[in-house]
């Protein structure tokens, strides 16, 4: 078997085919082939000056259990850090509002908290409020989630709080986004119910006690990544770019760019979509028809003295309107939020930048993203003089775009690539969710059906 990715999907799926080995007896030759030289995908931390910094995702999601799974199969419980409470904002007209209380994705579960906020105007107020008189949409199969949303709540709601709060999962226009690949509930809940706010009453009871959501490693999600890797005894090949696969007498045939080849019975891609479609070239139901270029983003980390930094508005960070004039999308006051990561007296903001349709900051300097994040930052928080050291990402097409129908094309994927190539799966963030339980959970059920096709079922 092949493994083409050596991300979170591609090592959770080989640690999985490892560990069901183990119970079963069977033995395969597994290889896992990474392109770059390094294993585990976006996930990064750097270690400096006795910070801890994601350069890419910085937690997971705790009530998806798949991460937490595999922290504990790997003996790394007591690593566990949950992230602390703390009132999040919405920047809006350089000025930081709290987000509405007792709200579910964006969708208020109480009246109170939506007309006392500053986010929106009186007439967007009473936009939202005929969410409880109109009636729920005719039975559909998909649409974007801009468009329920709007169609719902108003499109001043869209903008200010709920496009806000879904940009740092999918970075995407939510005018093309799926609603039945990225939010379901939200489908099933307005069926139910007849109306979102409704809904979202009954998802948030009011007297349940605010907890933590989230969970990270104490040295960092690389901590993960080290003790997958050390932990998987199969071979694994770094600088190795898989160009093209060649199908012989019922197995296949793997082309690497050195010219080297590998031969496997089975093979599960972990790769950005864009990538599998090109070694896939025979397939064309692999391109998707009305498909959007994945998303490029970037963060910079600013490390400071303490004392620098005054944060008059307490809290864990913002994320800002869609329509704000700002380089930044969004901020996470990490030594809040995540004080394990900040040596004592110091404090550490990542700021966020580029969003669909505006990553051209992404192309300048260093220096110029760093002081165009800096400038954008102390319209908000009271910053005296520059950080210690800043430290700039650039995630190049990294956030994948579900685009409305995303679902149906991922059926008809399975159901023919499966006739055209038998034991080839695809998994990871292009397919099935973006978090690192969704990876982690794809990257299980592709090693399982391969698994049991190639050993129980044979």
């Amino acid at each position: 078997m092949a493994i083409i990715g050596g991300g979170i999907t591609g090592l959770s799926a080989a640690f999985r085919l490892q560990k069901m080995m183990d119970e079963t007896k069977e033995e395969v030759d597994v290889t896992i082939i990474e392109a770059s030289n390094r294993f585990g995908g976006k996930i990064e931390t750097l270690q400096r000056e006795g910070f801890t910094i994601e350069r890419g995702p910085d937690s997971f999601l705790k009530r998806k259990r798949e991460a937490l799974d595999l922290v504990e199969e790997l003996g790394l419980s007591d690593q566990l850090v949950s992230n602390n409470l703390g009132k999040a904002y919405i920047l809006k007209n350089r000025e930081l509002h709290p987000i509405p209380e007792y709200s579910f994705m964006g969708v208020p579960s109480l009246l109170k908290p939506l007309l006392d906020s500053s986010l929106l105007s009186e007439d967007g107020k009473a936009r939202a409020l005929n969410d409880l008189f109109i009636p729920p949409y005719p039975p559909f199969d998909d649409m974007s989630v801009g468009d329920f949303f709007a169609g719902r709540l108003g499109q001043e709601m869209v903008d200010d709080i709920i496009n806000p709060l879904l940009s740092g999962i999918y970075a995407g226009d939510l005018y093309k986004l799926s609603l039945r690949a990225t939010l379901p509930q939200f489908i099933e809940l307005e069926k139910r119910t007849g109306s979102l706010i409704l809904g979202a009453k009954q998802v948030l009871p009011k007297n349940k006690k605010k907890t933590s959501q989230f969970a990270t490693l104490k040295n960092g999600l690389s901590s993960l990544v080290d003790r997958l890797v050390d932990a998987i005894r199969f071979p694994m090949l770094k600088n190795a770019c898989v160009t093209r696969i060649e199908k012989m007498n019922g197995r296949y045939k793997i082309v690497l760019k050195n010219g080297e080849t590998l031969v496997a019975d089975g093979i599960v891609f972990t790769l950005p979509h864009e990538k599998t479609q090109d070694i896939l070239s025979d397939c064309p139901y692999l391109k998707q028809p009305n498909a959007e270029p994945c998303t490029s983003v970037g963060t910079v980390a600013m490390a400071f003295d303490a004392a620098q930094v005054t944060i008059q508005k307490e809290g864990t960070g913002f994320v800002a309107s869609n329509k704000e004039p700002s380089a930044i999308t969004a901020a996470t006051y990490t030594h809040l939020k995540w004080p394990h990561t900040t040596p004592s007296g110091k404090a550490l903001i990542r700021c966020y930048v580029g969003k669909k349709g505006d990553e051209a900051i992404l192309d300048e300097s260093d220096e110029i993203i760093i002081q165009n994040s800096l400038d954008n930052l102390k319209d908000v928080v009271d910053i005296d003089g520059n950080p210690e050291f800043s430290v700039v990402t650039r995630l190049r097409e990294s956030m994948p775009q579900y685009v409305v129908g995303h679902t149906q094309w991922l059926k008809q994927i399975e159901e023919t690539l499966g006739h055209d190539y038998p034991h080839v799966y695809l998994a990871g963030a292009s397919y099935d969710g973006v978090g690192l339980p969704d990876c982690i959970r794809q990257g299980n059920k592709a090693a399982k059906r391969l698994f049991n096709e190639l050993l129980v079922d044979a």
